[in-house]
């Protein structure tokens, strides 16, 4: 298996959610806009998510689910695909890694790692 033809790309931008959230009870509301692109040699499908959601309590939940908001998009190379979705934490810090799992069109299943990133409400570190 050559890993230059299974290479996909995740950028990730965070997004605090002011109207949505209610800190007074410890509901803090994110969203979050995801640009996964095809940068390898081999077309590919993504079939499931499985996303890590800590926050600043060390408090953990984990997401697993089929495809990204109800779509299994399938990249050809060079071709992206963007989305925007959201999570609420009870800390106004806290942090997403996970992995999108992936089939090439030649068979092969592989994950593309999704890069931590970081949710945080604006001015609350100094």
């Amino acid at each position: 298996m050559n890993a230059n033809n299974y290479k996909i790309s995740v950028n990730v931008v965070p997004a605090y959610i002011p109207d949505q959230s209610q800190p007074d009870k410890h509901s803090y509301v994110f969203s979050y806009t995801v640009t996964i692109v095809n940068e390898g040699a081999v077309p590919a499908r993504l079939l499931t998510r499985h996303w890590v959601i800590t926050d600043a309590n060390g408090g953990t939940q984990e997401v697993r689910g089929d495809g990204v908001v109800g779509e299994q998009p399938h990249l050809k190379p060079g071709e992206g695909f963007q989305y925007t979705s959201g999570t609420m934490m009870k800390t106004p810090v806290g942090s997403m890694t996970g992995t999108y799992q992936m089939m090439a069109d030649d068979g092969v299943k592989f994950d593309a790692e999704i890069p931590e990133f970081y949710l945080l409400v604006p001015k609350i570190l100094h």
